[in-house]
């Protein structure tokens, strides 16, 4: 038995028939959305006097964060010196993973850091 399987695009506006997906940013979210040729347009010429008037961000400048673009806080605590307080205290802490708040409030009213 054959099937034939269809994936219909459908306008996230309107619930008619899509032409394709038009993908977008704004303050520093991308947006994807699904449109008809005429909406895609409406968009398109909705935006075209911001575009026309901005300039293009670099995409360093848009990156929120992540793994590469992480920083330490500047209030930053050494947490290899909070473990081993805390097994000094005799507080039952993990050798990995997030030190819990609670852990370094402590080691900060203890030590003064």
């Amino acid at each position: 038995m054959a099937q034939k399987l269809q994936t219909l695009f459908i306008d996230d506006l309107d619930g008619g028939e899509a032409a394709g997906t038009v993908r977008f940013g704004f303050d520093g979210s991308e947006y994807e959305i699904d449109l008809s040729a005429a909406n895609s347009e409406a968009l398109r010429k909705t935006l075209d006097p911001y575009i026309e008037h901005g300039r293009k961000a670099s995409s360093a400048g848009r990156r929120q964060s992540g793994a590469g673009g992480r920083r330490a806080p500047t209030d930053s605590i050494d947490n290899t010196a909070v473990r081993a307080w805390a097994k000094e205290q005799g507080i039952t802490i993990k050798d990995r993973g997030r030190v819990s708040v609670g852990v370094v409030t402590q080691y900060r009213e203890a030590t003064g850091r």
